[in-house]
């Protein structure tokens, strides 16, 4: 497993459980293609991604923490989460593990895949 994707996997949920938007999209691909793991489907791109993200914020208080990160041997990035989601008023909604597996390259996250472990 490459340090450089151990470090980008850790930043990226860093900066996304403090809801840090901006710092989040450096390292995606502009054309970046997100599940939508709150309403369904896919989102594509910075724009779409802020604006999910935005939305879901106001309703949902998602917490991920990588476990562990593993590269396949197709050369994408498996990282088995611990994924906690609260409503806004503070009430568990979800607490489990989740799958996350990401296409990445040129150190961009270019997809990303939610499994059931």
């Amino acid at each position: 497993m490459s340090a450089i994707y151990q470090d980008l996997i850790k930043k990226v949920y860093k900066e996304f459980n403090v809801r840090n938007i901006d710092e989040v999209l450096l390292h995606m691909h502009t054309d970046v293609h997100w599940p939508n793991g709150w309403e369904g489907g896919y989102v594509n791109g910075h724009d779409e991604v802020r604006d999910y993200w935005t939305r879901q914020w106001k309703e949902l208080d998602p917490h991920v923490e990588p476990v562990s990160i593993n590269e396949t041997e197709d050369g994408k990035v498996e990282v088995d989460v611990h994924q906690l989601v609260k409503d806004i008023k503070g009430n568990i909604l979800s607490d489990g593990m989740v799958k996350h597996v990401y296409t990445i390259g040129n150190n961009l996250i270019i997809k990303m895949e939610i499994q059931k472990p």
